[in-house]
């Protein structure tokens, strides 16, 4: 059987396939076995101690590279013959795989041998395989010899056999049938024989290269004493075609058993990769095995598989070395082993090593999985990443810069050092990185402390993001929305905002300037980028608006519960004594306030104006009434007054004589009919009291309806024709804005109802197309488009039930018992079946069947409702399906939808299901009390609120759930109901019992305080005294944390999927996570007075006044940070309760807060300080005082402020100055992080020509002739390396460097390579040099990749094992030193036999130093002075200039 494809067989040749099996193993005929077992040689004694693994070999050639072999890292199946436990590659082929799944980020799909090594492979007892005698030698030769002309034969018979059978397969298949039946069968049996033959050939080879070291000797040297100890061998294992997959022996003979095994020479890589397979599964298996680990001998061994030639291999051994990791003492020994020099190694080869690359990369990120792992990290291995992220087709770019990106924030010192900032610089400015958000993170976090910040340049960094927007030409869709998400993560920090707000604004004036200059998806992207980032979630009619209709059809905004009162926002419920704060809608207060100054209102204004695009034009008219109606809402007076007035609009308006007059006029026209559709399209959240919104939300729905109802007999008549349903059965024809405008209005009264019933078909064919049995209705897509149905028949619903003639009508017709023999389709004990039931998994999700769950629950809310679904027991037939819980979706439907209201089933329905569901249904029914518990409720006529108790009183016994998190769940939901006063009475007077729940119930605890019933009651219990020092010892401390995190999940973005296909369950809004301030303990003591006397006792709040006082203006220790904003945290608690005015009057705390936010050093810290200062702002002398001090904050109608606190200066708060910057050249990295410590001499910049060389020097006799003959500084050539030809090599690639200098560098370097054969690309301590400077200067991947490229593997192999250390100069370089001793002194010392002058004074070299991109007219130019130079040395050395022109000529021609 085939196997499934693997990661590492996409590159595999059709000739590779043909080679790997096409038939299962153990299918073979026992005749054919028999044959092929009387076929192999006699058995023969392996030597003593020798190692013969029973694993077949896939490469009939062990020297054949894995390149020709495509990929080698096939991974072995399970499969046994009667010989021995056999194991074969699965091919890439379909079908199905004995293996089993893979582990995620594993090296290949299996990456390991399916059957273990047994302790039986080591022991001549227990193996039955053949063995070959190793003192036969002349029988082992002609025995490997028949072997391999027996697989030759086979590979013939096999090549005759593929192609007969393409030859077949080009005709008909059924004349072939046969024949190609027979061809398949003897090329099945031909891959089966090739296989055992390979397997033959690798045991006996295998036999002959056996190591001589004994396995004792090796487990005694692997591991200490007591480490080492085998377990007895287990009777039910027999050594041979074993199924067994757990090995007997103790893990770490296994260990010991595998190295040896890894310690053979000259196998096929096959053999090593699985070898390394099994020792990372036997990690896997025991963590605590890589512990024992004694790297001496480890060490070694890695080495050599590191070193290997084939690419396999050295990603296995990297990925074995990673899997030994286990502490920084690990990485320690690991770099011992000189893997700097692997890694910079395999990161400069080229894509076809991508194997080998990733595992190195992978390797390199498992040091950052170690605490202070990044310490041993080297410049040298950061700088090869840094190379690969830097090209934009690298496969491997993403996880570069992902892992650069790390670095950065662990190590910024390092990462600047070693260049890697520019890639991440690029990445974010070019758009291309997809995650662009988690590299500006990355950035954020340096920005947000100063010993941090110093690494960046001020104002250089973020403000890339806004390249898309300002460069029209380079930018694109996909860049925009990248760099789109990228500021919008930037804005919604204090970091980012911060840092994009120095230089007066200047980042965020020139999006609002490219808003308006730019053309095309440029504005496009920033109008959104803009909704995005204050929040603002455009409204149902968006869609229609934008597309060009009227606002007037839009004064009632609809959604898919039309009938049901209109929800309370999150943020419009007010508790009695103000509110929580909503420190979303602050911050947002203060972008806002941000885009205001940087002139947003300006630039839509001229885009309103703009008439070449009217889809944009309604946008930013739609975008700039959103704005105006967050500014009245979240701005002080002093902001928002001012710009409601839009002079610039109404000026241009009122010049009568200005041609623009028109198109001014009709902006205003366009805002004010937008603001006002805004305004009644949601209620109002500046009110005071719950009470006054319900009054709100009743006379924004109801009153309409009532109004609707006086149509005369005329208009009436004429809206049934317009609907089309009378002229048409098809309801696709028909009119559903005029059928729901019918059914909300005259049919409500019920003699019309009864005239469009008696007097026309208009009933009757609406009710019949939501009969599920006609299959119209329940038959149709669930898309965005079909959910006006839905919306219809709600309002069908609600329409009948308000007069005696629709409660008649509904009850006779045949609709709600079609929907009960549905739900009875979901019954099993109802005896009713369908095939398709119409309630199933699929329709519900695909088709609008759901739908009539919605209707159900508007009967639901009505008296006269629930007789009807009573009636057809619809009631009964839920109960049972909830009994059964086979359809937790079905539930999930129906507790949704359903009114709970009223007193009747519905409730008793969901206390079942709270009590009897699984842990799922448990918590969604749960949540479903939420808007019962929390939220003002309206009977089903809309005038009074329903009593919430009995939500309270389910919510309590939800309490004792064993599940944990329903638990949870009741808790956030009982506490946000303590808001209501009424409510959080009412739950003290349950007294519930919280102890079993632990830190859970601890916020439910704490808003009992804010009543002085809940205060004696928790001080009865002794609670307050107990959780008061806990918390000023250290919950005081924690709750920092608690409230980061919450703000960090507000702050995250919930965006809806736009696609065509809605859920019909309801909107998540219920689901998200809840974003309310975490309680704190000190704002619900100072509820009460009895809280406060106890407080003012204590000395709390002047202790926590003395830390901010001492320590608030610390930036250097994290700890005391955390510390202020712990105080912080709880002196705005305080200070945001009336009552906790006593407490700010008896100290200057406020003005150390504002100082804080203003002049601190952190970002975070002064963005806790800011909030703090919101809470403040919520007492009435809070606000005085910091009005005092130049901040202001929005009030409501009544004068209570909001909270939403800001100075009116906004320069004092991005009072952020420009940072001194640490060049990359004064950072210091310690030698851990160092690869070559020798330093460089620095090399200055030396002149190219020669003429030039003789200009200076004649410069310098000419001012001093008594120096006559003295090299000046500016020529005079620093030596690199004693040998002129090393020299030479190594001022070319610091020339390589030089884009100037780089093609003539580059093309002279291939020309030692290829002409001179110098001696120094075989010397270690050059190749150390060079990789010094590849460490320390940038160079690109393709530069990398060639300058590693010209030495040879050899000399990695010596400076890994440490081969160099005291090599010195080679033998070469020695003899030419002697050979001409006098070239290398002296002025001009270039004239040396090699042709390469000390000071590049070559001519041919002029034309480089004039000639940026290498162009051709340059090198032309420079030929006169080339043979003129030639010629003067010919003169001086004849032999020398022949023999250089020669050499030149042959380069010539080599390029």
């Amino acid at each position: 059987m085939a196997g499934p494809p693997t990661m590492l067989s996409a590159s595999a040749t059709p000739t590779q396939q043909s080679y790997v099996s096409q038939s299962q193993p153990g299918q073979q005929q026992p005749a054919q076995q028999s044959q092929q077992l009387q076929q192999q040689p006699p058995p023969q004694q392996p030597p003593p101690g020798s190692f013969v693994p029973a694993t077949t070999n896939l490469n009939p050639n062990p020297s054949r590279p894995s390149l020709d072999r495509g990929d080698g890292l096939q991974p072995p199946a399970i499969g046994r013959n009667l010989s021995a436990s056999a194991v074969t590659f699965a091919s890439r082929g379909g079908g199905g795989s004995l293996n089993p799944s893979p582990m995620p980020g594993s090296f290949s799909s299996e990456l390991r041998s399916q059957l273990n090594l047994s302790r039986a492979g080591s022991r001549p007892d227990m193996f039955t395989l053949e063995k070959l005698d190793e003192d036969d030698g002349p029988t082992l030769e002609r025995t490997l010899a028949n072997l391999k002309d027996a697989l030759s034969r086979e590979m013939k018979i096999k090549e005759g056999s593929e192609n007969m059978l393409e030859a077949l397969n080009s005709k008909k298949a059924k004349q072939t049938k046969e024949q190609r039946q027979r061809v398949e069968a003897e090329l099945n049996s031909s891959n089966q024989r090739i296989k055992d033959l390979r397997q033959k050939i690798t045991d006996a080879q295998r036999v002959k290269v056996a190591p001589t070291t004994p396995t004792r000797a090796r487990i005694d040297v692997v591991y200490s004493a007591g480490n080492g100890l085998r377990s007895p061998p287990s009777v039910s294992r027999s050594g041979a075609g074993s199924d067994l997959d757990e090995p007997t022996e103790s893990p770490t003979f296994a260990l010991a058993e595998i190295l040896q095994a890894l310690e053979m020479v000259g196998m096929t890589p096959d053999y090593y990769v699985s070898r390394a397979n099994n020792l990372v599964d036997l990690f896997r298996r025991h963590p605590t095995l890589k512990y024992d680990l004694v790297w001496s001998v480890f060490g070694v061994r890695m080495q050599a598989l590191l070193l290997s030639e084939s690419r396999e291999v050295v990603a296995s051994a990297y990925r074995m070395v990673r899997y030994a990791i286990s502490d920084l003492s690990s990485l320690q020994n690991i770099r011992t082993l000189n893997t700097d020099y692997l890694v910079t190694w395999s990161l400069a080869k080229d894509r076809k090593a991508d194997v080998e690359r990733e595992q190195a990369l992978k390797f390199v990120r498992a040091f950052l999985d170690v605490k202070d792992g990044v310490r041993e990290i080297s410049r040298a291995v950061v700088r090869a990443i840094a190379a690969v992220a830097e090209e934009q087709e690298e496969r491997l770019r993403p996880i570069c810069l992902e892992t650069l990106a790390e670095i950065m924030v662990r190590d910024p010192r390092l990462l600047v050092a070693a260049g890697g900032l520019a890639p991440l610089h690029e990445a974010l400015a070019d758009g291309s990185y997809k995650a662009s958000e988690s590299l500006t993170s990355a950035f954020l976090y340096l920005l947000d402390t100063p010993d941090k910040r110093q690494y960046l340049r001020p104002g250089r960094e973020l403000e890339v993001l806004f390249t898309a927007f300002t460069d029209e030409l380079s930018s694109n869709e996909r860049v925009l929305k990248q760099s789109a998400k990228a500021i919008s993560a930037a804005l919604k920090t204090w970091s980012g905002l911060m840092g994009l707000s120095m230089y007066n604004f200047l980042a965020i004036k020139s999006m609002i300037n490219a808003m308006v200059v730019q053309t095309g998806p440029i504005r496009e992207t920033i109008l959104d980028l803009l909704f995005s980032l204050l929040r603002i979630k455009p409204p149902a009619w968006a869609t229609s608006f934008l597309a060009g209709r009227r606002l007037t059809t839009y004064g009632r905004v609809t959604n898919l519960k039309s009938t049901t009162p209109t929800k309370a926002v999150v943020h419009g419920e007010f508790e009695d004594d103000g509110g929580e704060q909503n420190f979303v809608e602050h911050y947002t207060a203060l972008l806002l306030a941000v885009f205001i100054k940087a002139g947003v209102v300006p630039g839509l204004l001229k885009l309103t104006q703009d008439n070449e695009n009217p889809t944009l034009k309604r946008k930013s008219t739609l975008l700039l009434g959103e704005v105006l109606k967050l500014a009245s809402h979240l701005l002080p007076p002093s902001w928002s007054s001012e710009i409601q007035l839009l002079p610039e609009l109404f000026i241009a308006a009122a010049n009568l004589k200005d041609p623009n007059h028109f198109t001014a006029s009709g902006v205003i026209y366009q805002i004010s009919s937008v603001s006002r559709t805004l305004y009644r399209s949601s209620p109002s959240t500046n009110l005071p009291s719950t009470n006054n919104q319900m009054d709100l939300s009743v006379a924004e729905d109801h009153p309409k309806s009532n109004t609707a109802v006086n149509f005369d007999d005329a208009t009436f008549r004429q809206l049934l024709i317009d609907s089309v349903v009378l002229n048409s059965s098809n309801y696709t024809k028909w009119n559903w804005d005029v059928i729901l405008k019918l059914i909300e209005g005259p049919m409500t009264n019920g003699k019309r109802l009864e005239e469009a019933v008696k007097a026309s078909k208009f009933l009757k064919r609406i009710m019949s197309f939501y009969r599920p049995f006609k299959y119209r209705f329940s038959a149709l897509k669930s898309s965005r488009t079909t959910q006006k149905y839905v919306r219809v028949g709600c309002a069908l619903m609600h329409t009948l039930l308000q007069s005696p003639e629709g409660v008649r009508y509904l009850t006779d017709n045949k609709l709600l018992r079609q929907i009960a023999e549905c739900l009875a389709q979901c019954d099993p004990t109802s005896g009713l079946t369908a095939q398709d039931p119409v309630f199933s998994k699929d329709g519900l999700t695909d088709t609008l069947s759901g739908g009539y769950f919605p209707m159900l629950g508007v009967l639901s809310g009505d008296p006269k409702g629930i007789q009807m679904l009573d009636r057809w027991r619809i009631f009964n037939m839920l109960y049972r399906i909830l009994d059964l819980k086979q359809r937790p979706d079905l539930i999930k439907l129906m507790l949704s939808h359903f009114d709970y209201s009223l007193q009747s089933h519905c409730r008793v329905l969901l206390s079942k299901t709270l009590t009897a569901g699984n842990k799922d249904i448990r918590i969604y029914a749960t949540n479903i009390l939420r808007k019962y518990a929390t939220r003002p409720r309206l009977d089903a006529q809309g005038h009074e609120p329903v009593d919430s108790k009995w939500a309270i009183q389910l919510l309590v016994t939800q309490l004792y759930d064993p599940e944990v998190e329903v638990c949870q769940m009741a808790v956030k939901i009982l506490e946000k109901a303590c808001n209501t006063k009424n409510h959080l009475k009412y739950i003290v007077e349950c007294r519930p019992a919280l102890d079993h729940l632990g830190e859970i119930g601890a916020p439910l605890l704490l808003r009992f305080l804010s009543t002085s019933i809940g205060y004696h009651y928790l001080d009865g219990l002794d609670y307050i005294s107990n959780e008061m020092d806990d918390w000023f010892l250290g919950r005081n401390d924690s709750y920092v944390g608690v409230i980061e995190a919450s703000l960090a999940r507000s702050f995250l973005d919930h965006q809806d999927e736009h696609t065509n296909r809605i859920s019909v369950f309801e909107e998540e809004e219920e689901m998200e996570v809840d974003s309310h301030v975490p309680p704190h303990f000190y704002r619900e003591l100072t509820r009460t007075q009895e809280g406060c006397r106890l407080l003012s006792d204590k000395g709390h709040f002047s202790e926590f006044v003395t830390t901010i006082r001492e320590h608030g203006m610390q930036s250097d220790d994290p700890e005391m940070m955390v510390k202020v904003k712990g105080c912080l945290w709880a002196v705005g608690n305080v200070g945001s309760m009336e009552l906790g005015a006593p407490f700010l009057e008896s100290c200057d705390v406020v003005e150390q807060i504002i100082k804080i936010a203003q002049r601190h050093e952190v970002m975070s810290l002064r963005g806790t300080a800011f909030f703090v200062l919101g809470l403040i702002s919520r007492s009435i002398h809070g606000l005085e005082i910091l009005s005092e001090n130049g901040w202001d904050a929005q009030t409501n109608i009544l004068g209570q402020s909001l909270g939403f606190c800001i100075p009116n200066d906004l320069s004092q708060l991005f009072s952020l100055k420009p940072w001194k910057h640490v060049p990359v050249t004064t950072i210091q990295l310690p030698e851990s992080q160092k690869t070559e410590t020798t330093k460089f001499p620095a090399v200055p910049s030396r002149p190219r020509s020669q003429s030039l060389i003789k200009a200076i020097q004649a410069e310098a006799d000419a001012k001093d002739p008594n120096s006559k003959g003295t090299v000046p500084e500016e020529i005079k050539r620093v030596e690199l390396d004693p040998d002129p030809i090393n020299q030479r090599i190594l001022e070319l690639v610091i020339d390589m460097a030089n884009m100037v200098l780089y093609r003539r560098a580059r093309n002279e370097l291939m020309q030692i390579k290829m002409q001179k054969k110098a001696p120094g690309f075989s010397q270690p301590h050059l190749f150390r040099r060079v990789l010094s400077l590849l460490e320390c200067h940038h160079y690109r991947l393709a530069d990398r990749s060639m300058i590693v490229g010209l030495f040879e593997k050899n000399v990695l192999r010596a400076v890994v094992f440490g081969e160099d250390e005291g090599g010195g100069e080679g033998e070469d370089s020695e003899d030419e030193s002697e050979d001409e001793p006098s070239q290398r002194q002296g002025v001009a010392p270039g004239q040396h036999g090699c042709g390469y002058n000390e000071g590049r004074g070559s001519d041919a070299e002029d034309g480089g130093s004039d000639d940026d991109d290498g162009a051709e007219s340059d090198e032309e130019d420079s030929e006169g002075d080339e043979q003129k130079t030639e010629r003067q040395r010919s003169i001086s050395d004849p032999s020398g200039g022949t023999h250089r022109r020669r050499e030149r000529g042959r380069g010539m021609q080599g390029f």
